[in-house]
């Protein structure tokens, strides 16, 4: 029996549903594009996704990314440039395409040429680590970057400081945190980011928060809370413009020692012992408060149980003047005292869509902790050379798990 010809408007992509529907990662849908058999169709997605294939200089840049991706499998996935990597190499089909619409096609197995099942899938891989790139690369705020660098550090630089002893400290002459060290952390690297793209659950660059970063690291668990505290009432952190979904704690418990300190200030009222003998009892209801030793950093799974810290993302907004309106307005006028055809010209232009000042949030995370913790976060298994690793390895698992699945390929 014939199926009735309606039916094709009734077939239904089911991992386009699961990405739409369910918050499944693109990274993770196979077969998505499924619908995609001939150029027309590739043609018709790139346009969609916002190439114009009319335009050389795009493909051009298309095909620039895809040999870009090759080199970045290679160097992070491979063992030919990881030796934790997979044991396999690119397969040279790969290496004498010339159109990116091959590619597509390739990976959808519609593609005229002698290609097999696997050959499908690792255009698959090469295409999701492109889009990755191109995510990556595309970030509008990144042209403001020495900008903004600028403005969120030197909210904290001001109060950043040295005594007469060399001891550093945040705070004023008559308030201070003393501080055994306090980091900043400039830009990520672009391969940094590009393999923290590759293995969140959301694959958009503007949802990297730690491309800039700051650390403060004090001397017990009591300043650190201080930290904070100092943060607050100095408005160099906002509270409004913190991401709640983002800050995470596994250094102090904050309710149980909410609790631990009512009665403290109590008997501070009732007994007025010194500032020191109230700061010592503080201190040690706070390292009474502290999480569990099994609690970690759960929204982070790639942080490891032995990392104690408190991590928050604020957000600032940024003020971005433009340099080319001041110097146009100088070139306006010189032009004003000339009578030439390009004088008139120039003071002729419409500038009304040239931005002369720019706006815009953007993320910071700060990380506070106390030294006993420093000193096991940044040695051991909790090293940050450890926790890069994990990143590679999980990004490599998640976008080479079809292939993985399919040659069967075991994994310590």
């Amino acid at each position: 029996m014939d199926r009735p010809n309606y039916l094709k408007n009734y077939f239904f992509n089911w991992d386009a549903m699961e990405v739409v529907c369910n918050g499944m990662s693109s990274l993770e849908a196979n077969h998505y594009l499924n619908g995609i058999y001939d150029t027309t169709q590739v043609d018709e997605f790139l346009n969609g996704y916002g190439f114009d294939v009319s335009n050389p200089i795009e493909i051009a840049e298309l095909f620039g990314i895809f040999q870009e991706s090759l080199q970045f499998i290679k160097r992070y996935f491979l063992k030919e440039g990881n030796p934790e990597g997979l044991p396999l190499s690119i397969p040279h089909f790969l290496f004498a395409i010339t159109n990116i619409e091959e590619l597509f096609l390739i990976a959808n197995g519609k593609h005229s040429g002698k290609l097999n099942i696997e050959d499908s899938l690792w255009a698959a891989v090469v295409l999701k680590v492109m889009h990755t790139i191109l995510h990556a690369d595309k970030d509008l705020r990144y042209r403001y970057f020495n900008v903004i660098q600028t403005q969120i550090f030197d909210r904290f630089y001001k109060y950043i400081n040295r005594d007469s002893e060399d001891n550093l400290f945040l705070g004023k002459e008559d308030y201070k945190i003393p501080l055994y060290d306090f980091q900043t952390k400039a830009q990520k690297t672009r391969d940094s980011i590009i393999i923290k793209l590759l293995h969140k659950q959301e694959n958009v660059a503007e949802e990297v928060f730690d491309r800039i970063g700051l650390r403060f690291v004090t001397y017990n668990r009591l300043d650190a809370l201080r930290v904070i505290q100092f943060l607050y009432n100095n408005y160099i952190v906002m509270i409004n413009n913190i991401k709640p979904s983002r800050s995470q704690n596994n250094l102090v418990d904050i309710r149980a020692f909410k609790d631990k300190i009512k009665p403290l200030i109590k008997d501070t009222i009732k007994n007025a012992p010194t500032e020191e003998e109230f700061y010592q009892l503080l201190e040690k209801a706070v390292t009474s408060s502290h999480p569990p030793s099994d609690k970690k950093l759960v929204k982070n799974n790639h942080t490891l149980e032995e990392y104690r810290a408190i991590h928050f993302t604020g957000r600032q907004l940024i003020k971005y003047r433009n340099p080319f309106m001041s110097q146009f307005n100088e070139l306006r006028k010189l032009a004003l005292k000339t009578d030439s055809d390009l004088g008139k010209k120039l003071l002729s232009l419409d500038t009304s869509s040239v931005s002369q000042d720019v706006r815009f949030f953007y993320p910071y995370e700060i990380q506070i902790t106390d030294l006993e913790s420093h000193k096991t976060n940044t040695k051991g298994e909790a090293s940050h050379d450890e926790y890069k690793k994990l990143q590679v390895i999980s990004a490599m698992k998640r976008i080479f798990k079809p292939i993985i699945d399919f040659k069967e390929i075991k994994l310590p």
